[in-house]
């Protein structure tokens, strides 16, 4: 990881938890990172709990003084109005959210969400000052094609087509090969670092070098404490989307150590 960009590992609960299972996550996650001895001045710690839970979230975090963040798993292209069932990133913005998951693989591949979508939410999410975490990343059979950086980079350009670069510094993009989540498959450290580099350079192109600089580029799919140190190694990989081991508090306590203690 660049020593010039902070560590980032977000957890993404998915459709798990409720807000009173909430709470005792967080708080258990809190004395976990603190028994752990996790050094909280070199990562940012961020969990994603669902919508329903992130009233509770704020309570405890902000209230408790906790220092770590939170954000959404996902936001509405529009800022209100007749959307039944969307959530509005002015809501997100509301609630004390920093980030926001853009894009992931099971929005992509559920809910049938296009390039086209995904770049129309990054630009809300801008719009309400939420850092957004853009999944890009290829299916089994484009790997095996040998297609994968050149898909994996299209998602990218076509979810930052013509936003202005100054709006973009705080960007995070995650890479998440899709058939390495939920899977128990892991793509190689050199895989990672392989997509993450190519990633920098297709930022450098579209944002310029300094923008494409404090990007922070994170590795998404089977992310554990015993291989997070090697993934995160790699002076492009900033950080790691986490799905599964972050609603473990104890295991993603001992994920954050090991991905900070060298």
């Amino acid at each position: 990881m660049s020593t010039d960009r902070t560590l980032l590992l977000a957890g993404n609960w998915k459709m798990n938890l409720d807000h009173l299972e909430a709470i005792s996550t967080v708080q258990k996650l809190a004395w976990a990172l603190r028994d752990a001895k996790v050094d909280l001045t070199a990562v940012d710690v961020v969990v994603l709990p669902p919508f329903t839970d992130i009233r509770s979230v704020q309570t405890l975090i902000q209230g408790d003084s906790l220092d770590m963040a939170y954000g959404g798993q996902d936001l509405s292209a529009h800022d209100e109005g007749a959307y039944t069932g969307e959530v509005s990133g002015r809501f997100l913005s509301r609630l004390g959210c920093s980030y926001v998951i853009i894009g992931h693989s099971e929005r992509r591949e559920h809910h049938g969400e296009t390039d086209a979508q995904v770049r129309s939410k990054v630009e809300a999410a801008l719009r309400h000052e939420l850092t957004p975490i853009l999944c890009v990343g290829e299916p089994l059979e484009v790997r095996e094609a040998g297609e994968h950086v050149a898909h994996t980079l299209d998602q990218l350009a076509a979810a930052l087509d013509d936003l202005p670069s100054a709006d973009l510094g705080g960007l995070v993009v995650a890479y998440e090969p899709v058939w390495a989540i939920g899977t128990g498959k892991t793509a190689t450290a050199a895989d990672a670092a392989e997509m993450c580099t190519a990633l920098r350079e297709k930022l450098r192109e579209l944002l310029g070098a300094d923008t494409a600089q404090s990007v922070r580029l994170l590795y998404g799919g089977s992310v554990k404490a015993d291989n997070v140190a090697e993934i995160t190694e790699h002076p492009e990989v900033d950080g790691a989307l986490i799905g599964g081991a972050s609603l473990d508090p104890d295991g993603f306590a001992a994920l954050c150590r090991a991905a900070t203690a060298r």
